[in-house]
Protein backbone atom coordinates (compact mmCIF):
# COMPACT_ATOMS: atom_id res chain seq x y z
CA UNK A 1 0.00 0.00 0.00
CA UNK A 2 1.37 3.40 -0.78
CA UNK A 3 1.90 6.03 1.63
CA UNK A 4 -0.85 8.50 -0.09
CA UNK A 5 -3.62 5.53 -0.21
CA UNK A 6 -2.65 4.98 3.84
CA UNK A 7 -2.74 8.49 4.57
CA UNK A 8 -6.61 8.61 2.71
CA UNK A 9 -7.76 5.31 4.03
CA UNK A 10 -6.71 6.54 7.82
CA UNK A 11 -8.45 9.93 7.08
CA UNK A 12 -11.54 7.20 5.95
CA UNK A 13 -11.54 5.56 9.76
CA UNK A 14 -11.06 8.70 11.88
CA UNK A 15 -14.96 9.98 10.28
CA UNK A 16 -16.74 7.16 12.94
CA UNK A 17 -15.61 9.09 15.64
CA UNK A 18 -17.94 12.01 14.30
CA UNK A 19 -21.32 9.85 12.93
CA UNK A 20 -21.61 7.69 15.61
CA UNK A 21 -25.32 8.03 17.06
CA UNK A 22 -25.67 10.99 15.22
CA UNK A 23 -29.33 11.89 13.45
CA UNK A 24 -32.94 10.40 14.84
CA UNK A 25 -33.91 6.67 14.26
CA UNK A 26 -35.86 6.73 10.71
CA UNK A 27 -38.68 4.88 9.60
CA UNK A 28 -38.13 2.99 13.02
CA UNK A 29 -41.92 2.29 12.76
CA UNK A 30 -41.58 0.20 9.38
CA UNK A 31 -42.61 -3.72 10.04
CA UNK A 32 -40.39 -6.89 10.61
CA UNK A 33 -37.90 -7.59 7.73
CA UNK A 34 -37.45 -4.21 6.63
CA UNK A 35 -33.89 -1.87 6.39
CA UNK A 36 -34.46 1.06 8.67
CA UNK A 37 -32.13 3.94 9.31
CA UNK A 38 -30.52 4.66 12.91
CA UNK A 39 -27.94 7.62 12.31
CA UNK A 40 -25.15 6.64 10.22
CA UNK A 41 -26.65 2.83 10.20
CA UNK A 42 -28.61 0.43 8.16
CA UNK A 43 -30.41 -1.45 10.32
CA UNK A 44 -32.75 -4.57 9.80
CA UNK A 45 -34.13 -6.73 12.57
CA UNK A 46 -32.06 -5.15 15.28
CA UNK A 47 -29.27 -6.10 13.50
CA UNK A 48 -26.80 -3.94 11.75
CA UNK A 49 -26.97 -4.10 8.14
CA UNK A 50 -23.59 -3.75 5.83
CA UNK A 51 -23.66 -4.84 2.48
CA UNK A 52 -21.40 -5.55 -0.80
CA UNK A 53 -23.83 -5.52 -3.12
CA UNK A 54 -24.14 -5.01 -7.19
CA UNK A 55 -26.38 -3.74 -9.95
CA UNK A 56 -28.05 -5.39 -12.10
CA UNK A 57 -30.29 -2.99 -13.77
CA UNK A 58 -31.80 -5.60 -16.14
CA UNK A 59 -33.55 -8.05 -13.38
CA UNK A 60 -36.78 -7.02 -14.55
CA UNK A 61 -36.51 -7.77 -18.93
CA UNK A 62 -34.99 -11.24 -17.83
CA UNK A 63 -38.14 -12.08 -15.35
CA UNK A 64 -40.78 -10.75 -18.20
CA UNK A 65 -42.20 -13.38 -20.57
CA UNK A 66 -41.03 -11.16 -23.86
CA UNK A 67 -38.07 -10.68 -26.01
CA UNK A 68 -34.90 -11.03 -23.98
CA UNK A 69 -36.80 -12.68 -20.92
CA UNK A 70 -35.48 -15.89 -19.26
CA UNK A 71 -36.78 -16.43 -16.00
CA UNK A 72 -34.32 -19.40 -15.98
CA UNK A 73 -31.41 -17.28 -16.57
CA UNK A 74 -33.01 -14.72 -13.71
CA UNK A 75 -32.65 -17.50 -10.62
CA UNK A 76 -29.70 -18.84 -11.86
CA UNK A 77 -27.94 -15.36 -11.77
CA UNK A 78 -29.81 -15.01 -8.57
CA UNK A 79 -28.30 -18.05 -7.19
CA UNK A 80 -24.96 -17.10 -8.52
CA UNK A 81 -24.83 -13.94 -6.50
CA UNK A 82 -26.12 -15.76 -3.23
CA UNK A 83 -22.98 -17.80 -3.86
CA UNK A 84 -20.99 -15.14 -3.96
CA UNK A 85 -22.25 -13.42 -0.35
CA UNK A 86 -24.10 -10.68 -2.86
CA UNK A 87 -27.28 -9.98 -1.76
CA UNK A 88 -28.35 -6.44 -2.41
CA UNK A 89 -29.22 -5.52 -5.76
CA UNK A 90 -29.97 -2.30 -7.14
CA UNK A 91 -32.08 -2.75 -9.98
CA UNK A 92 -34.13 -0.43 -12.97
CA UNK A 93 -37.98 0.44 -12.00
CA UNK A 94 -38.53 1.78 -15.16
CA UNK A 95 -38.11 2.71 -18.59
CA UNK A 96 -39.82 4.93 -21.22
CA UNK A 97 -40.04 4.98 -25.47
CA UNK A 98 -37.72 2.60 -27.83
CA UNK A 99 -35.31 5.29 -29.07
CA UNK A 100 -31.61 4.66 -30.10
CA UNK A 101 -29.43 3.10 -28.06
CA UNK A 102 -32.36 2.62 -25.26
CA UNK A 103 -33.71 -0.31 -23.54
CA UNK A 104 -35.88 -2.46 -24.98
CA UNK A 105 -38.72 -4.04 -24.65
CA UNK A 106 -39.54 -1.00 -22.26
CA UNK A 107 -41.95 -0.66 -19.91
CA UNK A 108 -43.92 2.96 -20.88
CA UNK A 109 -43.82 2.86 -24.57
CA UNK A 110 -45.92 5.85 -24.70
CA UNK A 111 -46.86 8.23 -22.41
CA UNK A 112 -48.65 7.09 -19.31
CA UNK A 113 -49.17 3.47 -21.33
CA UNK A 114 -47.42 0.52 -19.50
CA UNK A 115 -46.93 -2.97 -20.51
CA UNK A 116 -48.02 -5.24 -18.13
CA UNK A 117 -45.64 -7.89 -19.57
CA UNK A 118 -43.08 -5.69 -18.35
CA UNK A 119 -44.70 -4.86 -14.81
CA UNK A 120 -44.93 -8.55 -14.28
CA UNK A 121 -40.82 -9.21 -14.84
CA UNK A 122 -40.61 -6.65 -11.61
CA UNK A 123 -42.78 -8.90 -9.97
CA UNK A 124 -41.10 -12.18 -11.02
CA UNK A 125 -37.49 -10.48 -9.97
CA UNK A 126 -39.27 -9.36 -6.51
CA UNK A 127 -40.56 -12.75 -5.76
CA UNK A 128 -37.09 -14.88 -6.71
CA UNK A 129 -35.30 -12.00 -4.88
CA UNK A 130 -37.70 -12.43 -2.10
CA UNK A 131 -37.32 -16.36 -2.04
CA UNK A 132 -33.48 -15.94 -1.50
CA UNK A 133 -33.34 -13.49 1.43
CA UNK A 134 -31.92 -10.47 -0.81
CA UNK A 135 -32.67 -6.73 -0.83
CA UNK A 136 -33.80 -4.77 -3.78
CA UNK A 137 -33.05 -0.59 -4.32
CA UNK A 138 -35.25 0.03 -7.05
CA UNK A 139 -34.72 3.59 -9.38
CA UNK A 140 -37.76 4.83 -11.26
CA UNK A 141 -36.02 7.29 -13.29
CA UNK A 142 -33.28 7.77 -15.40
CA UNK A 143 -31.64 11.40 -15.84
CA UNK A 144 -29.85 9.69 -18.96
CA UNK A 145 -30.95 8.56 -22.26
CA UNK A 146 -30.52 4.64 -22.27
CA UNK A 147 -33.82 3.77 -20.29
CA UNK A 148 -35.81 6.93 -21.87
CA UNK A 149 -36.11 8.71 -18.20
CA UNK A 150 -36.24 12.56 -17.66
CA UNK A 151 -35.25 13.43 -21.09
CA UNK A 152 -38.07 11.33 -23.03
CA UNK A 153 -40.98 12.32 -20.77
CA UNK A 154 -40.05 16.03 -21.64
CA UNK A 155 -40.02 14.86 -25.70
CA UNK A 156 -43.34 13.39 -25.35
CA UNK A 157 -44.77 16.96 -23.60
CA UNK A 158 -43.09 18.63 -26.54
CA UNK A 159 -43.78 16.70 -29.08
CA UNK A 160 -40.08 16.89 -30.09
CA UNK A 161 -37.48 14.38 -30.70
CA UNK A 162 -34.86 13.55 -27.81
CA UNK A 163 -31.21 14.80 -28.33
CA UNK A 164 -29.83 11.36 -28.11
CA UNK A 165 -25.81 11.55 -27.70
CA UNK A 166 -25.59 8.72 -29.80
CA UNK A 167 -27.44 10.12 -32.99
CA UNK A 168 -25.54 13.35 -34.70
CA UNK A 169 -25.89 15.90 -34.92
CA UNK A 170 -26.42 15.62 -31.30
CA UNK A 171 -24.01 16.09 -28.62
CA UNK A 172 -23.53 15.67 -24.35
CA UNK A 173 -23.89 18.76 -23.01
CA UNK A 174 -27.07 19.47 -25.40
CA UNK A 175 -28.13 16.12 -24.25
CA UNK A 176 -27.71 16.85 -20.47
CA UNK A 177 -29.27 20.80 -20.35
CA UNK A 178 -32.09 19.18 -22.30
CA UNK A 179 -33.24 16.37 -19.58
CA UNK A 180 -32.62 18.94 -16.81
CA UNK A 181 -35.56 20.69 -18.19
CA UNK A 182 -37.49 18.15 -16.81
CA UNK A 183 -37.40 19.59 -13.24
CA UNK A 184 -39.23 22.49 -14.13
CA UNK A 185 -41.94 21.12 -16.61
CA UNK A 186 -44.97 20.28 -14.81
CA UNK A 187 -46.33 18.14 -16.95
CA UNK A 188 -43.73 15.89 -17.66
CA UNK A 189 -43.48 15.38 -13.83
CA UNK A 190 -47.07 15.05 -13.38
CA UNK A 191 -46.98 11.87 -15.71
CA UNK A 192 -43.96 10.79 -14.01
CA UNK A 193 -45.99 10.75 -10.58
CA UNK A 194 -48.74 8.63 -12.51
CA UNK A 195 -46.12 5.75 -13.05
CA UNK A 196 -44.24 6.67 -9.62
CA UNK A 197 -47.56 5.51 -7.99
CA UNK A 198 -48.45 2.83 -10.21
CA UNK A 199 -45.62 0.98 -9.20
CA UNK A 200 -45.48 1.84 -5.46
CA UNK A 201 -49.17 1.23 -4.98
CA UNK A 202 -48.50 -1.91 -6.83
CA UNK A 203 -49.32 -5.83 -6.29
CA UNK A 204 -47.27 -8.22 -6.90
CA UNK A 205 -49.62 -10.45 -9.07
CA UNK A 206 -46.75 -13.63 -8.05
CA UNK A 207 -46.66 -13.53 -4.20
CA UNK A 208 -49.81 -11.64 -3.71
CA UNK A 209 -47.89 -8.79 -1.80
CA UNK A 210 -48.49 -5.22 -2.26
CA UNK A 211 -44.86 -3.41 -3.07
CA UNK A 212 -45.74 -1.19 -0.11
CA UNK A 213 -45.63 -4.27 2.41
CA UNK A 214 -42.66 -6.27 0.72
CA UNK A 215 -39.04 -6.18 2.94
CA UNK A 216 -37.58 -7.07 -0.47
CA UNK A 217 -37.48 -3.75 -1.66
CA UNK A 218 -35.04 -1.92 0.33
CA UNK A 219 -35.51 1.62 -1.11
CA UNK A 220 -37.37 3.38 -3.57
CA UNK A 221 -34.90 6.00 -5.51
CA UNK A 222 -36.06 9.34 -7.37
CA UNK A 223 -33.62 8.73 -10.78
CA UNK A 224 -30.12 6.92 -11.78
CA UNK A 225 -28.30 9.49 -11.01
CA UNK A 226 -30.08 13.03 -11.44
CA UNK A 227 -28.18 15.98 -12.34
CA UNK A 228 -28.88 19.53 -12.50
CA UNK A 229 -27.48 19.74 -16.05
CA UNK A 230 -24.09 20.90 -17.33
CA UNK A 231 -21.38 23.57 -16.99
CA UNK A 232 -23.01 27.11 -15.87
CA UNK A 233 -25.85 26.78 -17.78
CA UNK A 234 -27.29 24.19 -14.81
CA UNK A 235 -26.48 26.72 -11.87
CA UNK A 236 -29.85 28.14 -13.12
CA UNK A 237 -31.31 24.96 -12.15
CA UNK A 238 -30.04 24.46 -8.91
CA UNK A 239 -33.10 25.51 -6.81
CA UNK A 240 -35.41 23.79 -8.91
CA UNK A 241 -33.19 20.60 -9.15
CA UNK A 242 -32.86 20.92 -5.23
CA UNK A 243 -36.95 21.37 -4.83
CA UNK A 244 -37.56 18.52 -7.01
CA UNK A 245 -35.64 16.19 -5.24
CA UNK A 246 -37.71 17.12 -1.85
CA UNK A 247 -40.76 17.21 -3.35
CA UNK A 248 -40.33 13.95 -5.29
CA UNK A 249 -38.98 12.05 -2.02
CA UNK A 250 -42.16 13.44 -0.41
CA UNK A 251 -44.62 12.26 -2.81
CA UNK A 252 -43.19 8.28 -2.46
CA UNK A 253 -42.98 8.67 1.25
CA UNK A 254 -46.80 9.71 1.34
CA UNK A 255 -47.47 6.78 -1.01
CA UNK A 256 -44.84 4.52 1.14
CA UNK A 257 -44.29 4.93 4.99
CA UNK A 258 -42.37 1.68 4.91
CA UNK A 259 -39.62 1.86 2.72
CA UNK A 260 -36.80 4.32 2.38
CA UNK A 261 -35.73 6.81 -0.43
CA UNK A 262 -33.11 7.93 -1.88
CA UNK A 263 -31.72 9.80 -4.73
CA UNK A 264 -29.66 8.07 -6.92
CA UNK A 265 -27.06 10.83 -7.00
CA UNK A 266 -23.36 10.53 -8.23
CA UNK A 267 -22.25 12.81 -5.42
CA UNK A 268 -20.24 15.53 -5.77
CA UNK A 269 -19.73 14.95 -9.59
CA UNK A 270 -23.35 14.35 -9.88
CA UNK A 271 -24.13 17.95 -8.52
CA UNK A 272 -21.62 19.66 -10.47
CA UNK A 273 -18.79 19.93 -8.09
CA UNK A 274 -20.87 22.00 -6.07
CA UNK A 275 -20.40 20.57 -2.49
CA UNK A 276 -23.52 22.56 -1.10
CA UNK A 277 -26.32 21.44 -3.64
CA UNK A 278 -25.01 17.86 -2.91
CA UNK A 279 -25.43 18.18 1.21
CA UNK A 280 -28.66 20.47 0.64
CA UNK A 281 -30.26 17.58 -1.54
CA UNK A 282 -29.66 15.02 1.15
CA UNK A 283 -30.02 16.73 4.48
CA UNK A 284 -33.71 16.92 3.56
CA UNK A 285 -35.69 14.72 6.02
CA UNK A 286 -37.38 13.08 2.92
CA UNK A 287 -33.85 11.40 2.00
CA UNK A 288 -32.80 8.88 4.57
CA UNK A 289 -29.70 7.79 3.33
CA UNK A 290 -27.16 9.43 1.05
CA UNK A 291 -25.58 7.49 -2.49
CA UNK A 292 -22.22 8.51 -4.67
CA UNK A 293 -20.82 7.00 -8.03
CA UNK A 294 -17.52 6.75 -9.13
CA UNK A 295 -16.11 6.72 -12.45
CA UNK A 296 -12.58 6.25 -12.91
CA UNK A 297 -13.14 6.17 -17.06
CA UNK A 298 -15.82 8.46 -17.73
CA UNK A 299 -14.06 11.21 -15.90
CA UNK A 300 -11.17 10.70 -17.43
CA UNK A 301 -8.96 9.51 -14.62
CA UNK A 302 -7.73 6.43 -16.03
CA UNK A 303 -6.51 5.53 -19.21
CA UNK A 304 -7.30 1.11 -19.89
CA UNK A 305 -4.81 1.64 -22.84
CA UNK A 306 -1.89 3.80 -20.39
CA UNK A 307 -2.73 1.82 -17.38
CA UNK A 308 0.51 1.76 -15.89
CA UNK A 309 1.27 5.58 -16.43
CA UNK A 310 -2.17 6.45 -15.22
CA UNK A 311 -3.94 3.72 -12.62
CA UNK A 312 -1.96 4.97 -9.50
CA UNK A 313 -3.12 8.85 -10.03
CA UNK A 314 -6.70 7.01 -10.61
CA UNK A 315 -6.66 5.39 -7.63
CA UNK A 316 -5.42 7.80 -5.53
CA UNK A 317 -8.68 10.13 -6.79
CA UNK A 318 -10.81 7.77 -6.30
CA UNK A 319 -10.14 7.16 -2.51
CA UNK A 320 -9.94 10.69 -2.17
CA UNK A 321 -13.35 11.17 -3.96
CA UNK A 322 -14.46 8.11 -1.36
CA UNK A 323 -13.16 10.29 1.59
CA UNK A 324 -14.78 13.46 0.45
CA UNK A 325 -18.17 11.45 0.70
CA UNK A 326 -17.69 9.48 3.78
CA UNK A 327 -16.72 12.94 5.33
CA UNK A 328 -19.81 14.49 3.88
CA UNK A 329 -22.18 11.98 5.34
CA UNK A 330 -20.69 12.47 8.60
CA UNK A 331 -21.96 15.73 8.74
CA UNK A 332 -25.34 15.34 7.41
CA UNK A 333 -25.56 12.44 9.97
CA UNK A 334 -27.16 9.71 7.60
CA UNK A 335 -25.87 5.99 6.11
CA UNK A 336 -23.73 6.29 2.65
CA UNK A 337 -23.69 4.00 -0.47
CA UNK A 338 -21.04 3.78 -3.27
CA UNK A 339 -23.96 2.29 -5.31
CA UNK A 340 -21.99 2.29 -8.71
CA UNK A 341 -18.11 1.71 -9.80
CA UNK A 342 -16.34 0.01 -12.39
CA UNK A 343 -13.33 -0.30 -14.69
CA UNK A 344 -12.60 -1.87 -17.94
CA UNK A 345 -10.85 -5.39 -18.40
CA UNK A 346 -7.36 -4.74 -19.47
CA UNK A 347 -6.48 -3.11 -22.48
CA UNK A 348 -10.40 -2.56 -22.33
CA UNK A 349 -10.89 -5.54 -23.70
CA UNK A 350 -14.81 -6.63 -24.40
CA UNK A 351 -13.75 -10.55 -24.68
CA UNK A 352 -15.26 -12.21 -21.48
CA UNK A 353 -11.53 -14.11 -21.65
CA UNK A 354 -9.12 -11.64 -21.36
CA UNK A 355 -7.82 -10.34 -18.08
CA UNK A 356 -9.07 -8.16 -15.42
CA UNK A 357 -5.45 -7.44 -13.92
CA UNK A 358 -6.62 -4.08 -13.32
CA UNK A 359 -10.01 -4.28 -12.06
CA UNK A 360 -9.12 -7.03 -9.79
CA UNK A 361 -6.46 -4.73 -8.34
CA UNK A 362 -9.06 -1.95 -8.61
CA UNK A 363 -11.92 -3.80 -6.73
CA UNK A 364 -9.66 -4.77 -3.54
CA UNK A 365 -8.58 -1.18 -2.99
CA UNK A 366 -12.28 0.01 -2.77
CA UNK A 367 -13.70 -2.50 -0.98
CA UNK A 368 -10.77 -2.41 1.44
CA UNK A 369 -11.68 1.55 1.87
CA UNK A 370 -15.11 0.86 2.44
CA UNK A 371 -15.26 -2.04 4.99
CA UNK A 372 -12.32 -0.42 6.79
CA UNK A 373 -14.63 2.49 7.13
CA UNK A 374 -17.53 0.93 7.96
CA UNK A 375 -15.82 -1.84 10.58
CA UNK A 376 -14.79 1.41 12.37
CA UNK A 377 -18.82 2.31 12.26
CA UNK A 378 -18.32 4.99 9.98
CA UNK A 379 -21.52 6.20 7.71
CA UNK A 380 -20.14 4.36 4.86
CA UNK A 381 -21.68 1.61 5.11
CA UNK A 382 -22.31 -0.04 1.65
CA UNK A 383 -21.37 -0.54 -1.90
CA UNK A 384 -22.90 -1.75 -5.11
CA UNK A 385 -20.40 -2.49 -8.28
CA UNK A 386 -21.27 -1.84 -11.69
CA UNK A 387 -22.35 -4.61 -12.82
CA UNK A 388 -23.13 -7.80 -12.39
CA UNK A 389 -23.11 -9.46 -16.08
CA UNK A 390 -23.33 -13.12 -14.85
CA UNK A 391 -23.89 -15.29 -17.66
CA UNK A 392 -24.83 -13.04 -21.00
CA UNK A 393 -22.02 -12.03 -23.44
CA UNK A 394 -21.34 -9.74 -25.88
CA UNK A 395 -22.82 -11.34 -29.07
CA UNK A 396 -19.66 -10.00 -30.80
CA UNK A 397 -16.54 -8.66 -28.86
CA UNK A 398 -15.20 -6.78 -31.63
CA UNK A 399 -18.31 -5.21 -32.18
CA UNK A 400 -19.81 -4.69 -28.96
CA UNK A 401 -23.03 -3.14 -29.99
CA UNK A 402 -26.22 -4.43 -28.37
CA UNK A 403 -29.22 -5.19 -30.33
CA UNK A 404 -32.58 -6.17 -29.11
CA UNK A 405 -32.62 -9.64 -28.92
CA UNK A 406 -29.34 -9.85 -27.10
CA UNK A 407 -28.62 -11.64 -23.75
CA UNK A 408 -28.31 -8.37 -21.44
CA UNK A 409 -25.32 -8.21 -19.87
CA UNK A 410 -24.36 -5.28 -17.03
CA UNK A 411 -23.39 -2.83 -19.52
CA UNK A 412 -26.59 -0.64 -21.16
CA UNK A 413 -27.29 -0.55 -24.43
CA UNK A 414 -25.59 2.63 -25.03
CA UNK A 415 -22.24 1.17 -23.97
CA UNK A 416 -19.94 -1.61 -25.56
CA UNK A 417 -21.21 -5.06 -24.60
CA UNK A 418 -18.64 -6.40 -21.96
CA UNK A 419 -17.33 -2.42 -20.73
CA UNK A 420 -18.03 -3.26 -16.90
CA UNK A 421 -19.46 -6.26 -16.37
CA UNK A 422 -18.57 -8.73 -14.12
CA UNK A 423 -19.30 -12.51 -16.00
CA UNK A 424 -19.66 -15.61 -14.56
CA UNK A 425 -16.35 -16.61 -15.57
CA UNK A 426 -14.18 -14.00 -14.02
CA UNK A 427 -12.16 -16.14 -11.76
CA UNK A 428 -10.04 -13.80 -9.67
CA UNK A 429 -13.05 -10.99 -9.89
CA UNK A 430 -15.57 -13.51 -8.34
CA UNK A 431 -12.74 -14.26 -5.48
CA UNK A 432 -12.37 -10.29 -4.76
CA UNK A 433 -16.12 -10.36 -4.42
CA UNK A 434 -16.61 -13.39 -2.33
CA UNK A 435 -14.12 -11.99 -0.25
CA UNK A 436 -14.95 -8.52 0.70
CA UNK A 437 -18.99 -9.71 0.95
CA UNK A 438 -17.82 -11.76 3.89
CA UNK A 439 -16.04 -9.25 5.35
CA UNK A 440 -18.88 -7.21 5.01
CA UNK A 441 -21.52 -9.64 6.19
CA UNK A 442 -19.43 -10.19 9.51
CA UNK A 443 -19.92 -6.86 10.12
CA UNK A 444 -23.68 -7.17 10.64
CA UNK A 445 -24.44 -7.46 14.20
CA UNK A 446 -26.71 -6.85 17.07
CA UNK A 447 -27.24 -3.35 17.37
CA UNK A 448 -26.87 -2.17 21.24
CA UNK A 449 -30.41 -0.62 22.70
CA UNK A 450 -29.61 2.84 22.61
CA UNK A 451 -32.24 6.22 22.48
CA UNK A 452 -31.50 8.25 19.45
CA UNK A 453 -29.28 11.44 20.45
CA UNK A 454 -31.99 14.11 18.65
Amino acid sequence: MGRGRRRILCAILVIPVLALGCGTARRSGAPKGFVTVTGTRFVLDGRRYCFLGTNVWYGLNLGADTLGGDRERLARELDRLCDLGIRNLRVMGASEGEQFNTVRPCIQPTPRSYRETMLRGLDVLLAEMGKRGMRAVIYLNNYWEWSGGMAQYLAWVKNVPVPNPGLPPFRWDEFMNFSAGFYRDSTANDWYRQYVRHVVLRTNTVTGVPYREDPTIMAWQLANEPRPGWGEVSKANFEAFAQWIDRTAQYIKSLDPNHLVSTGSEGLVGCNGDEELYLRTHRFDSVDYMTFHLWVLNWSWFDPLRPEETYSSALEKALDYIRKHAEYAARVGKPLVLEEFGIPRDRHSYDPRSTTTYRDRYYEAVFAAIYESAAAGGPLVGSNFWAWGGEGRPRDPQDPTWKPGDPYTGDPPQEPQGRNSVFDCDSSTLAVLKKWAAKMDALNVDMPSRRPLR
